[in-house]
């Protein structure tokens, strides 16, 4: 048999690949499906369907680019929207897999029309269970991307589908739902365990444990929806493609790449310290391994985009941001920034301060402001920097007005990524006398109650 969960770094996204004797199915696929061709070529399972739980706003499903290269089947979630491709499954539906049992199952709420596929044994005893973004580990589904008149009643309607047909599968089966924790998809945190039943959550599921009305009160609220959703809502329902496989950008002199960027927008991945030390005048610089978290808040589709990469080899952000339905790659900086050292061409840095250091700053210099880019959430739990003006790095672009200059201003998030970001987009925008903070809120308190106390 063959059981594989691929997952999206950064995205947070799970897709399923099941084989029994020699057949397949595919549940959520994303866009870069080749994943899932070698997994099939080396286990020597032909796929025969591609099941999708309902329509996806995070990331560009796979489904028609896998189909066109397999000849599976695709059967869709969400029969009220116009899909161009595929069929729509409906309620108790089934399929047969090898010797596996394929049904879907309502579970309105996520989306109106969202289904969960069950995966049962030759006998009908269910044993795993796809529940897309109804239910995850830890938590459940948003219930807000439908628009705001709907979504008192599409979290009733999770409710009742959590309660009344998922958990009554039974307390040993598998639980494998299309998102982990960090994704922007669940109604709050979602758990960090890798695996998990219904009868684990059941039991440790916080939101499981709540009556109807508590529920609904809860989760019934609207949140910050990325601009990117739309696109990859509409996108979905044409069905993306990759014509020609995976763009290979092409790499830059210096020269070309100074030259480029006058009409394009520049994303550096390099990590904190290392932008700070120095980046190409106007970059965005988000650490790769937030990108496929942050691009989607600022980049633009329309613009064409240059890179510059932490080392020589472009895919991995190739196939992060081709998820997020980034296409337009015009070419990254060969050699480097030390190839545009080399050049002699102008640099802009954003200093980099230790939590030791600018707390002492901060304590000594009372014209200092500090911007805290944490979220609310974050703040709630962990605990505020007194007299720090606080904007969410996600909200910084459209709440500039809020945002101290004229002077020095200190920048601080859990780690210095989301700091290094926020810097960026300010620099980009006219402030200058900028330090980012490396380290989180652990190191501030701590540092702050031992000065306290002396």
């Amino acid at each position: 048999m063959l059981w594989q969960r691929v997952e999206s770094e950064g995205l947070a996204h799970y897709s399923y690949l099941v084989g029994r004797d020699g057949e397949g199915l595919v549940v959520d696929p994303r866009l870069d499906v080749d994943a899932y061709e070698d997994l099939l070529a080396g286990s020597g399972h032909r796929l025969r369907y591609i099941f999708e739980t309902h329509r996806h706003e995070d990331f560009l499903v796979g489904s028609v680019e896998l189909a066109a290269r397999t000849g599976a089947e695709i059967w869709h979630a969400d029969s009220q929207f116009e899909y161009a491709y595929g069929h729509a499954a409906t309620d108790g539906q089934e399929w047969q897999v090898g010797s596996l049992r394929i049904r879907a199952l309502s579970t309105p709420g996520h989306t109106p029309g969202h289904l969960s596929y069950v995966v049962s044994d030759q006998g009908g005893s269910p044993w795993a269970v796809f529940t897309g973004d109804a239910l995850f580990a830890g938590g459940v589904g948003r219930t807000d991307l439908a628009g705001a008149g709907m979504v008192d009643e599409l979290t009733q309607q999770l409710f009742h589908s959590v309660t009344e047909r998922l958990l009554p599968l039974g307390d040993g089966v598998l639980l494998c739902p299309a998102h982990g924790t960090g994704s922007v998809c669940g109604a709050g945190p979602i758990a960090d365990r890798a695996w998990s039943t219904l009868g684990y959550e059941r039991a440790h599921n916080p939101v499981l444990g709540l009556d109807e009305k508590t529920f609904v009160e809860r989760h019934a609220k609207r949140l910050d929806v990325p601009p990117y959703f739309p696109l990859m809502e509409k996108r979905n329902l044409e069905g993306a493609r990759l014509p020609g496989g995976l763009p290979r950008p092409t790499p830059l002199s210096p020269g070309g790449f100074d030259e480029a960027r006058s009409t394009a927008q520049v994303l550096d991945v390099r990590e904190v310290v290392a932008v700070g030390g120095g980046h190409v005048p106007g970059s965005l610089c988000i650490p790769q391994s937030e990108a496929p978290l942050f691009a989607g808040w600022f980049l633009s589709h329309e613009q064409p985009l240059l890179a510059v990469l932490a080392g020589s080899d472009p895919e991995p952000l190739v196939r992060a941001l081709i998820r997020l339905g980034y296409d337009r790659f015009s070419g990254y900086l060969a050699g480097g920034l030390q190839a545009w050292y080399s050049a002699g061409l102008l640099i802009h840095q954003i200093e980099c301060l230790t939590v030791a250091d600018a707390h002492a700053r901060w304590s000594e210099d009372k014209w200092l402001r500090v911007l805290d880019v944490r979220s609310p959430q974050e703040l709630e739990a962990s605990g505020e920097i007194p007299g720090a003006v606080n904007v969410p790095v996600r909200e910084i672009v459209d709440r500039l007005d809020e945002i101290p200059g004229g002077g020095d201003l200190m920048l601080f998030c859990g780690s210095g990524r989301r700091s290094m970001i926020a810097a960026s987009l300010l620099r980009q925008r006219g402030w200058e006398r900028l330090s980012v903070v490396l380290g989180g809120i652990q190191a501030w308190n701590s540092i702050a109650a031992g000065s306290a106390s002396t």
